[in-house]
C-alpha cells in the first residue's frame, strides 16, 4: 500500500499506524471478495526492529489473515534488515478450497532446484508446501533490469514445476527513486506453463481461474531497446510526478544523449511540459544548433537559445589575472559546462521545473562529466544506459517515428568545448569501453581477466579502471538515475570515495 521501498519512513511510528488503518478502510470498502496486500506491521518482540514487512488477507470487511516476510534481502539495492524484522514462521491459510502459501517476494527467491549457490538455508515456499500447501502466492516489489522478466518467470517455472503447485506472482507497477518496477505478473500452472499474464510498465487487471487453471493473457513490451525504453519512461514520469514537478528543462545540445532524454521526457509528461534549452559556446558547430532545432521542432517542445559565450568570456576575464602564466586547459572547457548548468538551474528556480541531466553511463563510470556542470540537475534520466545502448535506443525511437535527426545519430560525439574536439581523443571506441565497463562494474572481473578474455590490450583496460575509481567522488553527487542494468551506479554500488585504488 505504501510502495517499496521505504526505507526509514518505517521508523515514524504515524506511518506504520497509517498503514494499519488503510488496510482496515480496503477491508471496509471491498464486501464480498478478498484482496491481498502489502503493509509495513509492528513487529512483535521485545528486541531487534520494531516493524515488519508483511501481506495481508483482507475479508469480510476485517484483516483476516497475515503473513510476514522471512527472507530479507541486503544486496544490491536491498537493505531489508536495516529496518525489518524477520517472520519467524509461515502459515498457510484456506481459501476456495486451497491451501494458499503466502509469501512475499525474495521467500520465493531461495529454490534450491534453481541457484547454484543459495543466500539462505531456509526456503519458505518448500516449508508451505511440505505442510500441505498446494498453492503459492507471491507478492512482489521486484524491480525491472534488462533481461528480469524472463529470469524471474523461469524461477517461478522451476517452482511450480518441482512442486506439482499453481504459481501466482503479482508485482509492483511504477517508479520509486532509481527503480523501475515493471508489473508483467504472471500466473503459472503446475506444468510451469503461463496461463494468465498482466502488461509491462503499466497497471493492469488480469483475470484468471483457479480451478480450470485458464485465464487471460495480456502483451507485455517485448524487446530490449522497447523494454528499457519503456522503463526509462516510467521511471522519468514517477520520479518527476512524486517529487511534486509537472515539468521538466532539458539541455538540447545536438547531440545524441540529449536528444534521447528529450524523447523520453516527452513520451513520460507530455511535450507541453518540456522546455529545451539550446546554450551554444564559442565552439558550438551550427550544426549541432540546428540539430537542436529540429528536434525541438519534431518533438513540438518550446525551444530557447540562450548563448553562454559573454558568461564564458566574463568569466576568463575575472580569472585572467589569478590564472596568469598557466595555459588554458580542461578548466576553461568545464567553465562553458558550468555556465550551462547555471543557465538550466536558473531556469529550474524561475519555472518550477525540475532539470534531467543527460549524461550516459559511460561517461559517469570514467568520470567524463563535469561536476556542477553537465551533471547538474534532479534526475539524471539515462545515466546507467551506456552509450551503445543510447545509441540503439535512438534508433528504436525513429523506427517508431523519426524525430531525432540523422546528424545526431552519424556525427563523432563530442563536447564542443574546444576546436575539433572529440570524445575518441580522452577515451576509447564506445564499443570497447563498454565492454569494459560492463565487464568491470557489473560483472566485477579483473582488469587481467577482461584483458584476456576480450583480447584487449592490458594498459587499455587498467587505464579505464582507474578512471572508474578516480571518479567514485564525481559519481556520489550526481542525481539519482533509472536503473536498468544489473547493476547501476548509485544506491546499489556502495563503494567508499577515499580509498587507495591498487590497479
Amino acid at each position: 500500500m505504501c510502495g517499496y521501498p521505504p526505507r526509514d519512513l518505517v521508523e515514524r511510528s504515524s506511518f506504520v499506524a497509517h498503514n494499519r488503518e488503510t488496510a482496515e478502510r480496503i477491508a471496509a470498502e471491498t464486501p464480498g471478495i478478498a484482496v491481498i496486500c502489502g503493509l509495513v506491521t509492528p513487529a512483535q518482540a521485545e528486541t531487534g526492529k520494531s516493524v515488519m514487512n508483511s501481506a495481508a488477507l483482507l475479508k469480510d470487511g476485517k484483516l483476516a489473515f497475515l503473513q510476514s516476510k522471512m527472507l530479507l534481502p541486503t544486496y544490491d539495492v536491498f537493505d531489508e534488515m536495516r529496518n525489518f524484522a524477520p517472520a519467524k514462521s509461515q502459515v498457510l491459510f484456506p481459501f476456495c478450497g486451497k491451501q494458499m502459501a503466502l509469501t512475499i517476494c525474495e521467500d520465493a527467491w531461495n529454490d534450491k532446484h534453481f541457484w547454484n549457490k543459495r543466500l539462505y538455508t531456509f526456503d519458505p515456499v518448500e516449508a508451505l508446501v511440505q505442510a500441505g500447501g498446494n498453492f503459492v502466492l507471491n507478492i512482489s516489489a521486484s524491480p525491472f533490469w534488462l533481461g528480469k522478466r524472463e529470469f524471474r518467470r523461469n524461477m517461478l517455472a522451476t517452482i511450480a514445476k518441482n512442486y506439482k503447485v499453481p504459481v501466482v506472482m503479482v508485482n509492483q507497477v511504477g517508479g520509486n527513486d532509481s527503480l523501475v518496477f515493471d508489473g508483467s505478473s504472471v500466473v503459472l500452472n503446475p506444468a510451469g506453463e503461463v496461463i494468465a499474464q498482466g502488461k509491462s510498465f503499466e497497471e493492469d487487471i488480469v483475470y484468471f481461474d483457479s480451478d480450470q487453471l485458464t485465464g487471460e493473457i495480456h502483451e507485455q513490451v517485448a524487446g530490449e531497446e522497447a523494454s528499457a525504453y519503456a522503463a526509462l519512461v516510467l521511471g522519468t514520469r514517477d520520479y518527476v510526478r512524486k517529487c511534486g514537478f509537472q515539468q521538466v528543462i532539458i539541455g538540447l545540445s545536438g547531440g545524441i544523449d540529449s536528444a534521447l532524454t528529450a524523447c523520453i521526457a516527452v513520451d513520460a509528461l507530455g511535450r507541453e511540459n518540456v522546455l529545451a534549452v539550446g546554450m551554444p559556446g564559442p565552439y558550438s558547430s551550427q550544426g549541432s544548433i540546428d540539430d537542436a532545432r529540429t528536434l525541438a521542432t519534431n518533438l513540438g517542445i518550446r525551444f530557447e537559445l540562450l548563448c553562454i559565450t559573454e558568461i564564458f568570456e566574463t568569466y576568463r576575464k575575472v580569472l585572467q589575472k589569478v590564472f596568469a602564466g598557466r595555459k588554458e586547459d580542461e578548466t576553461e572547457e568545464n567553465i562553458q559546462s558550468r555556465a550551462r548548468g547555471m543557465m538550466l538551474m536558473a531556469l529550474s528556480n524561475k519555472f518550477g521545473a525540475i532539470v534531467l541531466s543527460t549524461g550516459n553511463k559511460s561517461e559517469l563510470a570514467v568520470g567524463y562529466c563535469t561536476l556542477y556542470g553537465d551533471m547538474a540537475g534532479g534526475l539524471a534520466a539515462i545515466s546507467d544506459v551506456p552509450k551503445t545502448l543510447v545509441y540503439r535506443l535512438s534508433h528504436y525511437v525513429n523506427s517508431r517515428r523519426a524525430v531525432i535527426p540523422q546528424p545526431s545519430l552519424e556525427k563523432p560525439p563530442s563536447a564542443e568545448l574546444r576546436p575539433g574536439q572529440k570524445d575518441s581523443d580522452v577515451l576509447p571506441p564506445y564499443e570497447v569501453l563498454d565492454v569494459i565497463l560492463e565487464d568491470y562494474v557489473e560483472d566485477s572481473h579483473s582488469p587481467e581477466r577482461i584483458a584476456e578474455e576480450r583480447g584487449f590490450d592490458i594498459a587499455l583496460v587498467r587505464r579505464v579502471v582507474r578512471m572508474v575509481e578516480r571518479s567514485e567522488y564525481k559519481r556520489q553527487q550526481a542525481a539519482p538515475g533509472i536503473k536498468i542494468s544489473g547493476k547501476a551506479f548509485g544506491y546499489g554500488r556502495r563503494f567508499p570515495i577515499a580509498a587507495k585504488a591498487d590497479i
